[in-house]
């Protein structure tokens, strides 16, 4: 019979922006488990109590063991998996925030190698991080708060083990890292220039240096970028009215989004729609058209 087990909590809803917690759990995986190929939409920490296992990006394959810590990025397609003989049992927390980006970018985890090997920080407390935010699981608005809070101490613990070539980040480039996740989180309200800044927390023309800096654009433009590609997934995806897409990415004029739309794209929003999508029906837009 097998001693494995699962213990997983999953939030109804994230209901603050800068940090959510998406889920929380514990895992004795079964010979061979296996996660994937796939991809999540937030982040996820994973600490590996006992056993060992695979990490898999693309062709690359990384060896982990316990006391390793491992991460998901969001949109980064991983495969992970247990060893037949002693497979792993670990903790997870998953998370998503406009702050998410630029805390992971102060710690040891890298897009290019997104583990920490046992012994770079305590063990005891990368377990103890975890236990706090399960232990406060909810999802009542209280312990969402509560939560959040957990989670910010976890992840402060690897912010103070992080091992830089500079003492700090450059200044400029965390402002553009909040302002992008500001914005991916908030661009469906008709958010502006001035709000980024405000959230951010300096003034537009600093904001606007900051994103000519490290993005070689200024940050409206970046913004309705962002909305223009959410709006091309909407045009090709779904039924909605071009109305309804323009409102959906943040909007309030119609006529102001066919505009920017023709400006990025060199084609109106309908004429994308008609060169794009590949279904048709009513109501979803989910019926394929047969080849």
């Amino acid at each position: 019979m097998s001693d494995s087990y699962k213990h997983s909590y999953i939030v109804g809803e994230n209901l603050l922006n800068s940090l959510s917690v998406y889920n929380v759990g514990y895992q004795k995986c079964d010979p061979e488990y296996q996660w994937g190929p796939g991809v999540r939409d937030h982040y996820c920490i994973h600490h590996i109590f006992s056993g060992s296992g695979s990490y898999m990006i693309g062709e690359k394959q990384i060896r982990l063991k316990e006391g390793d810590t491992f991460i998901l990025y969001p949109g980064v397609e991983v495969r992970y998996c247990a060893d037949r003989e002693k497979p792993w049992e670990y903790g997870w927390a998953g998370f998503m925030g406009t702050d998410a980006a630029s805390i992971i970018r102060n710690t040891d985890f890298t897009k290019e190698i997104p583990y920490i090997p046992a012994g770079k920080i305590p063990d005891r407390k990368i377990r103890e991080g975890l236990q706090k935010i399960y232990d406060v699981k909810g999802n009542t608005y209280e312990a969402a708060v509560a939560m959040t809070g957990a989670l910010y101490s976890f992840l402060a613990v690897f912010m103070h083990y992080h091992e830089s070539e500079v003492p700090e980040r450059d200044a400029r480039m965390m402002y553009v890292e909040k302002a992008e996740n500001y914005i991916e989180t908030n661009y469906s309200y008709p958010v502006t220039v001035e709000d980024v800044a405000d959230y951010v927390g300096i003034s537009r023309s600093h904001l606007f240096r900051s994103f000519q800096t490290y993005m070689n654009c200024s940050p409206k433009e970046f913004l309705s970028q962002y909305r223009i590609k959410q709006a091309c997934r909407l045009l090709k995806e779904t039924d909605l009215s071009v109305s309804a897409i323009a409102y959906s990415v943040g909007f309030e004029n119609n006529l102001y989004f066919s505009k920017a739309f023709r400006k990025q794209k060199q084609i109106s929003p309908t004429l994308y729609r008609e060169k794009h999508r590949n279904y048709t029906g009513s109501g979803t837009g989910m019926e394929r058209r047969a080849d």
